[in-house]
């Protein structure tokens, strides 16, 4: 990114989180699933039993944002908007933005101060409690489920696990990766270490996928949690952002023990470049994770596969899975 010189650069800065705002208040109202025929703002009112005069102005918002397209007086979605935020669409990815990031990480920013002050007593949660707390476990999961299908399938298509037996998934989530990955190399069989309220989402999920006899579930905190060992694939995908920096380390030592000799560790997760002056989004992600856990670190691929050969991992390399966003970092246990 350039140095900014302008400042009405700044302003689209400061006013960045009205269409945010907009875009979050469109998928409350399911607007973008209505406008998969063309609409008049009248008809768009009666469906949503908005006076008309709001849907006008949300629609001028949602149309100078170009996620929908004006034609005289109907509107339609635009190419994105049609693929990703309608439901029934197979990339949807609406439940994602509208209920994580609109009812929670949204909220968060508001304590951001209080995270870089380190005052945790004014933080509006963090992770763990968010966790313990079996509704919003359910809302986070459940958005987190729709957001890792598609970096899953990239893992899976980018990093040969043939003749892998094994995968451990901490912090799995939903069991989006483990799922995947199970689906793609059918010898495979994973073990989900999670909260157990996220557990009982996953557990749900892995069902409906035909998965309950080949992924076993753990419910407990990852850093207090017995791994199994002789594990083929250890995979931590957006763990280490999410906890102390303190507590990486131990981690990255639970990873090296569970794992056989030969066997893969794999860690997902936003990425700094090594020069550590970007990408924007991932950098903007590691500032969020200050207002969730104030001791959360940020890293780039380059000072963490240095802390995997500290660690005695091997091999270690690293490519980019969401571009602006994520990499894997990939090493092995000596043989």
């Amino acid at each position: 990114m350039e140095p900014l010189t302008d400042v009405r650069d700044i302003s689209r800065i400061a006013y960045g989180f009205i269409a945010s705002k907009a875009l979050f208040a469109a998928l409350e109202l399911d607007m973008f699933s209505r406008l998969v025929e063309p609409k008049t703002i009248d008809a768009l009112a009666r469906e949503s039993g908005i006076p008309a005069h709001r849907v006008k102005t949300l629609l001028a918002t949602l149309t100078a944002l170009g996620l929908i397209v004006r034609d005289d007086d109907r509107f339609r979605n635009s190419p994105a908007s049609e693929k990703y935020l309608t439901r029934g669409s197979p990339a949807y990815f609406g439940e994602y933005y509208r209920l994580q990031v609109n009812r929670q990480l949204y909220p968060a920013l508001e304590h951001l101060d209080a995270g870089l002050a380190g005052d945790a007593s004014n933080l509006a949660v963090d992770e763990q409690r968010l966790m313990s707390d079996p509704a919003e476990a359910e809302i986070f999961s459940v958005a987190q489920h729709a957001a890792s299908l598609g970096p899953a399938l990239r893992l899976a298509t980018t990093i040969d696990l043939h003749g892998s037996r094994t995968l451990l998934d901490v912090a799995g989530g939903s069991g989006a990766f483990s799922i995947t990955l199970c689906s793609h190399h059918p010898e495979l069989a994973a073990t989900i270490i999670d909260f157990p309220n996220v557990i009982e989402v996953a557990r749900r999920f892995i069902a409906d996928a035909g998965l309950s006899e080949r992924i076993e579930l753990t419910g407990g905190n990852a850093l207090d949690t017995d791994w199994p060992g002789n594990q083929d694939v250890v995979l931590m995908s957006y763990l280490l952002s999410a906890v102390k920096e303190d507590d990486i380390p131990t981690l990255l030592a639970s990873a090296y023990r569970s794992l056989r000799p030969g066997g893969l560790l794999i860690v997902h997760d936003f990425m700094l470049d090594d020069d550590e002056q970007g990408p924007a989004l991932a950098a903007q992600w590691f500032l969020l994770g200050l207002a969730l856990q104030p001791d959360a670190g940020s890293f780039s691929a380059a000072t963490l596969g240095v802390l995997l050969a500290e660690h005695g991992f091997m091999s270690v390399s690293s490519q980019t899975l969401i571009p602006q966003i994520t990499k894997i970092v990939v090493g092995s246990k000596p043989a």
